[in-house]
Parts: C-alpha cells; structure tokens; sequence
C-alpha cells in the first residue's frame, strides 16, 4: 500500500501507553501513519506518551468501564489490543482490566464494524502455571477467538526493552539502587525473552499484510537462564549489586510480606512461582513468517538498557 494510503487508515490501540505501545507508536508514524488513537487508563504513562507524541491523540479511559469512548472506533480500520492487567493482588482487578474491558472493546469493534484486530495474547497460555494473570489471558483470548471479527493473535514470551516498566525494566532500576541484589535458588530458570522491538515490527506487518486468523508464538529465539540474563543486564546498566542467592522459600516469604505493604507490587509470589516453572515454549521461525530480523539478545540488552535519550523514563505498572 503506498505512503498516502498509510496516512487515511485510522489504528486504535486499547492499553497503548505500557510496554509495546510505547514502542509501536514510533514504528507506525514512521510508516506514515498519522491517525491514531491511545486508550489507556493510567495517567502518568499517558502523560509520558504525551509529551513524546504530542501529534498522537491519547485519551485517559477504563475500558471496564462503558462509556463514549467507544465512538471512536467508528471509522477505525485496526485495532490492536495489549490492555491487561499485569500484577496485581486481587482477582479482580485482573478480571476487571482483561476480560470486562477486553468484552466492551470487542463490542465497540462490533458496534463500529472495525474489520481488523490484532490481539496481543500471551505465552502463558502454553505454561504450566495456574495464576490470576495466565487465567484472565485465557479468557481474553478465547473471546476474541468467539468473537467472529477478523483477528491475528500473537503470543510473546516474556518481553524487554525500553520503557520496560516491569520485569528486566523494573530489576534493572532495583539494581543500581542496592548494594544486594537477591536471586532465588540457583537461578538456574530457563527463559526465552523477546526484545519488544522485534514484536513491534511483527504488529506492524500484521498490519501491513492484513494476515487474518491464526495462533502465532512469538517466542524469543535464544534460550537464556534467568542468572545469566541479570548479570547481562546487570554489566550493561554498570550496576555494583553483589548478586547473592537465597533460598527460594525465604524469596517468597519476603515478596509475601512486600505485598502487605505495596498495593501494586512489581513482582509478586505468584509471578515467582511462574518464573520458577521450568517451560520451554514453542519457537516458530517467525523471522520468516513475518518479514523480521530477530536482534541478538546481547545486543538487544544494549539497546534497551544502555544509557540512551529514553533509559531513564520509567512507566508505572
């Protein structure tokens, strides 16, 4: 499609100022894409949004919640959906922020005849673990399967990279800040991280090729252990944290007790008893599928946790 017919196609994105929306933002205006739409219910990150795309039109609004906010899918030709709720320390937020909101979107898209959803799914759906967040995906993703609309659903693994504001993002800001930086047990859990650049550009072609149906894995290519991944982290940021293991039980023990006393943890036990679950998730060649270079994983740290113009922007969860 050419460059004009780029700038007449409107693209919604719903949860747009967190991790990937942050960073598919840049990506679509350098496409020539210049009519769109951010939905997001947490107004420090919309403000940061704001202040880098001023040219972007973001509105602060709970998707769980109906309201007139849906008029602005008429005319939309794409939407693509990342709101969920990450952590939290109830059921119901979870339920509230990713599965009401994902049915009122849907409804929207309904309502509006959007013919395009791009819906970003997650990995966890093939885990083995059994939490809040990997139920509520679940669900997620089966209504927009139930939905009828014309959709792709992309399932990433574990992402990073700028404007991290969780995982890799959030342990990269504890350990510059610490003298001790705690790993449970031995450390010794296999992970396939996915830089969020290359997930990005995967969305984009989704757009661009307007790929319809299917269940992608979008999985990070290089299997890496979770010690390995922060001491790389921890050599590009220059952060002095002396790593020290403790046992796995007393890891818990102390994340139980930081809940208590943090009403939005960035790391709860749930998520520790996740990370600790020893999956390997299915790797397609999705380098080929979707047109993308896969950037290394040493280079893709250095990019994302170097000292760049956006290292020090932090989201909040």
């Amino acid at each position: 499609m050419s460059q004009a017919g780029h700038q007449t196609r409107k693209i919604i994105l719903t949860g747009g100022a967190g991790l990937v929306g942050q960073n598919l933002i840049p990506r679509l205006k350098e496409k020539g894409y210049t009519d769109i739409q951010v939905f997001d219910k947490n107004p420090h990150n919309l403000g940061v949004l704001r202040q880098l795309h001023p040219d972007v039109a973001a509105a602060l609004v709970d998707l769980s919640v109906p309201g007139t906010w849906d008029a602005s899918f008429n005319g939309t030709d794409t939407v693509v959906m990342l709101q969920a709720q990450i952590c939290a320390k109830d059921a119901d937020t979870y339920l509230r922020n990713t599965v009401i909101s994902t049915q009122h979107v849907l409804n929207a898209i309904r309502k509006y005849n959007v013919p395009y959803l791009v819906h970003v799914s997650s990995s966890v759906l093939e885990s083995k673990a059994d939490d809040w967040y990997t139920r509520t995906k679940r669900q997620q993703e089966d209504l927009v399967l139930a939905s009828g609309i014309e959709s792709v659903i992309l399932r990433p693994t574990l992402m990073f990279g700028l404007f991290d504001r969780k995982h890799l993002g959030w342990l990269s800001r504890f350990m510059k800040r610490v003298p001790v930086f705690p790993i449970p047990g031995d450390g010794r859990y296999l992970r396939q991280p996915l830089y969020v650049a290359d997930f990005c550009e995967i969305i984009v072609r989704c757009i661009e090729q307007r790929r319809i149906g299917g269940v992608y894995h979008i999985t990070g290519l290089e299997k890496v252990y979770y010690i390995d991944i922060i001491r790389a982290v921890r050599k590009t940021v220059d952060a002095h944290a002396l790593i020290v293991h403790i046992p796995y039980w007393v890891f818990w023990v102390l994340l139980r007790a930081w809940a208590i006393f943090d009403a939005n943890p960035p790391f709860t036990a749930s998520q520790l008893k996740a990370l600790a679950t020893p999956d390997v998730f299915e790797v397609i060649d999705w380098p080929a599928i979707f047109g993308v270079q896969a950037t290394p994983f040493a280079m893709a740290i250095q990019e994302a946790f170097g000292d760049t113009a956006y290292s020090e922007i932090e989201l909040e969860l």
